[in-house]
């Protein structure tokens, strides 16, 4: 019998993976399932970008290997990006790497820096990814929390206290997902100096600042950052391009290139066709596409949440990002099961906190990438459901008096 490495022994098929072929088993012809689980933009990107794409793609000179690291134009539009929208400085050429998605950056950036033993600070709720790939190193998990009576900030003080000496990597993540939490610069300032003091690399996943957010920063624009930070970032979320997989990530020169050498034995270059379109959406979609897409967004929003006080749940209206996050009401004991027999009962689908860490089991994100039509649909179908389950309540106490 051929037995599979010990490394995946600790890691579970990804949630979205498994839970999404559930969901789509339960659509008919009649009732659709409503989805709104994931963060997957439901969006077109900008018309210019495609058209730069359908351009590269007719050129017969576009479709061999590219460069590991990109070609200059996109490098320098990143670069400009970052110029424009937090007044942050980077050399294209030695401080940037595009990705196929920022996802795998978790995955090279791991790789290049994490030892077997050595611990990773990984946020609690926080993106799932962040632990799975670190089991996968044999690296040891050191979850810290975001605590809830801080609004969703981290404990920088308790991090102080603690023993940091074996910590190699902290990920970080602002504005937060699943918790909509922005952090203020004054924050980032204390967290990059915990990583020079105790010399770990300290790494910000950034693809949401753009999206419901007056004040999108950057770690790398924190005094000292240049020393011990990465970001990651992406054109998924902000610019409706999440399919295409165009992501990068920045950071000194020392620490991109121990990225590449991971990137260059795991992977070719980018499509030439999509690197052309992300010039496009980078150099072109400017304040009126964000003005735009946040509107819709907003929209959406103020649906999620009433579709949230008819459950019963509450909230903080300042969240940041594509979801929405918010905690169950006291009289559901489990989350989970409470969330399945919505799923059930109305095929609307909403993520259970759970799976972002024990932090969030009391707690459900909704996504805000259905449109408002597909939201208010999903509102009436719950509340359907709960007046037929109320109906039935009342019913069964009736029965049981006489």
């Amino acid at each position: 019998m051929i037995k599979t490495a010990n490394r995946i022994a600790t890691v579970e098929e990804y949630y979205f993976s498994r839970k999404l072929a559930e969901v789509r088993s339960l659509d008919t012809g009649d009732v659709r399932v409503i989805n709104l689980g994931i963060g997957s933009p439901d969006q077109a990107p900008s018309a210019n970008a495609i058209e730069a794409l359908i351009a590269s793609a007719r050129n017969p000179a576009n479709h061999g290997y590219q460069n590991y690291k990109g070609i200059p134009v996109f490098r320098k539009a990143i670069a400009d990006f970052y110029k424009n929208t937090y007044q942050t400085s980077l050399d294209a050429e030695s401080m940037i790497l595009p990705l196929m998605g920022s996802k795998e950056g978790i995955m090279h950036i791991s790789m290049a820096f994490v030892n077997e033993g050595e611990e990773v600070l990984i946020p609690n709720p926080g993106y799932p990814t962040y632990s799975s790939v670190a089991n996968l190193l044999g690296a040891k998990l050191r979850p810290y929390d975001l605590r809830e009576d801080l609004n969703w900030g981290i404990d920088i003080e308790a991090l102080k206290r603690s023993d940091l000496s074996k910590v190699k990597l902290m990920w970080i993540n602002f504005p937060h997902m699943p918790t909509g939490r922005t952090a203020s610069r004054k924050e980032l300032k204390q967290l990059v100096d915990l990583a020079r003091e105790n010399q770990f690399l300290i790494v910000n996943d950034n693809p949401y600042s753009l999206i419901l957010n007056d004040d999108p920063v950057s770690l790398l624009s924190i005094e000292g950052a240049d020393e011990v930070a990465l970001e990651l970032n992406s054109l998924s979320k902000s610019h409706n391009m999440a399919g295409w997989r165009l992501g990068w990530v920045a950071g000194k020169r020392e620490f991109i290139d121990a990225v590449l050498k991971v990137k260059s034995n795991m992977d070719s270059g980018m499509f030439l066709g999509l690197q052309h379109a992300a010039v496009e959406a980078l150099n072109n979609n400017g304040s009126e596409w964000f003005a735009n897409l946040n509107g819709i967004y907003a929209e959406r929003k103020d649906v999620a949440h009433e579709l949230l006080d008819l459950l019963g749940c509450s909230y903080s209206t300042k969240q940041s990002g594509l979801f929405v996050w918010a905690k169950a009401p006291d009289h559901i004991t489990d989350v989970e099961t409470w969330i399945d027999e919505i799923l059930y009962g109305t095929k609307v689908f909403i993520t259970p906190g759970f799976i972002f860490g024990e932090a969030g089991r009391r707690f459900i994100r909704i996504s805000l990438c259905s449109t408002a039509e597909k939201l208010r649909e999903a509102l009436i179908r719950i509340r359907d459901f709960e007046t037929s389950r109320k109906e039935k309540r009342d019913v069964h106490k009736v029965m049981n008096a006489k």
